[in-house]
């Protein structure tokens, strides 16, 4: 079954105000932050979108509040996937996928990245895998929309700012609506 723009509306209408793991934002705070921060680097409308749904997962797959803490990865970053495919291009799907691997090679190629990491994402990347080795950051960086990636994750780990002024959900629904309209054209 994919999702339309009225089941994701849904999903943050229902469960968009659970906290975001540890963190001062929701869920909802967190993706719009997310988007926003796309949209200020100046991203194209289908990375947009991918940072707006990235965590879309977290919503499908409800697992409490911090798994993390509880030894938990809930694989978020593939949950929401199936439910996309049918609606949305690899250039937003893709970026969503390897978001978390993009923390691993971010870990790994940026001496400075680890210090910046909150107490929940340092958690998580144990339970994901861990910093990525040399070769596997290499052989991450060669895959397509890695770079989109790289640049979600930095936009991610922004997100998680208190009362950040954003736009509403209305308007990055728009945004992932044009990328599914754009996916059905071609």
């Amino acid at each position: 079954m994919a999702l339309s723009v009225k089941d994701i509306r849904s999903l943050f209408e229902q469960y968009g105000n659970l906290a975001y793991s540890g963190e001062p934002v929701t869920q909802l705070e967190h993706a719009l932050q997310s988007g926003f921060l796309a949209e200020e680097a100046g991203a194209d409308e289908e990375l947009v979108a991918a940072a707006f749904l990235h965590d879309l997962g977290h919503l499908l797959n409800l697992q409490g509040e911090t798994p993390t803490e509880r030894g938990i990865d809930d694989l978020h970053q593939y949950f929401a996937l199936p439910f996309l495919r049918p609606v949305l291009s690899e250039a937003v799907l893709e970026p969503i996928r390897l978001h978390v691997d993009a923390k691993r090679c971010l870990c790994a190629i940026d001496n400075t990245y680890f210090g910046q990491l909150s107490a929940d994402s340092v958690r998580s990347l144990e339970l994901q895998g861990g910093i990525f080795s040399k070769e596997e950051a290499e052989a991450f960086l060669q895959k397509p929309h890695a770079e989109d990636a790289l640049r979600l994750r930095r936009w991610d780990d922004l997100a998680k700012e208190e009362n950040r002024a954003t736009p509403d959900l209305a308007h990055y629904l728009g945004v992932v609506e044009r990328a599914m309209l754009k996916y059905a054209a071609v």
